[in-house]
């Protein structure tokens, strides 16, 4: 009788190992996916932009004074990661709106990736459907000014035209590629834990996207999305942590 509960406890075992981790060893330039570029004194809201929904870069030249400094924004919808020189320096929300730059004083190139979550539908701020970034942004009180705004083309390029290179150590988003082998089609999820906010593309068909926020901490891909032995999945990220890997698991994951 033990011999058979033994028996069973390794084929569970040999089952669980099915939930595998993928690396992600290449990356592609996210300047694939910019399109025409806006110029202005102040900011404009993805409204103004022609962007309904989606990610826009904003960004800026600053100069600091000292090696700790606050930046403010007025207003952000509804998501942004700060990077300064393309490191970066944390994300902000509508909720969050101050982040402290810390750098040696001088110039550097500002640049703040919004994503627009989704438009408002109740509350106090329906009749301001206003998204992205827009009011003042303020350095230790100074205005910034004279922005760049691009935006980004994320969901509609096609990943198949994507140009992928060997990852290197840099910290700026981009698009992430790794594969995994199938012996045998099922729904798996894909544990994004870790990681900040993006978009999936499993064998080039798009499978969702993930939030930090959010309790969820995957995303299901189904059996008809992939295909026995090898699989290719691609994941946009804002906000790169440096994270490198992500597993595969049979049931959800929640914070």
């Amino acid at each position: 009788m033990w011999n058979k509960i033994a028996l069973g406890v390794t084929m569970l075992a040999s089952q669980t190992l099915v939930a595998q981790e993928i690396v992600f060893n290449q990356k592609a330039a996210l300047e694939q996916v910019y399109q025409k570029p806006v110029e202005a004194e102040g900011l404009l809201p993805m409204n103004d932009l022609n962007v309904d929904f989606g990610y826009v870069l904003y960004q800026s030249e600053i100069t600091t004074q000292s090696e700790s400094e606050d930046l403010e924004l007025e207003n952000v919808r509804d998501y942004a990661a700060v990077y300064v020189n393309g490191k970066l320096q944390g994300r902000v929300t509508d909720n969050n709106k101050k982040i402290t730059i810390k750098t040696n004083p001088g110039k550097y190139l500002l640049q703040i990736y919004v994503e627009n979550i989704g438009r408002i539908t109740y509350g106090p701020e329906i009749t301001d459907n206003s998204k992205g970034l827009f009011g003042e942004v303020t350095l230790d009180g100074n205005e910034v000014e004279n922005w760049k705004m691009v935006p980004l083309n994320i969901k509609k390029y096609p990943v198949k035209d994507l140009k992928f290179e060997n990852r290197a150590e840099v910290e700026t988003p981009g698009f992430y590629r790794g594969k995994f082998e199938l012996k045998e089609l099922k729904n798996n999820y894909l544990d994004i834990t870790g990681w900040g906010m993006g978009e999936v593309w499993v064998n080039q068909k798009y499978v969702g996207s993930y939030w930090e926020e959010e309790k969820q901490r995957s995303i299901l891909i189904p059996s008809e999305d992939l295909v026995q032995g090898e699989n290719e999945i691609v994941v946009f990220e804002l906000k790169n942590n440096q994270q490198k890997t992500m597993k595969l698991s049979q049931t959800p994951v929640f914070k």
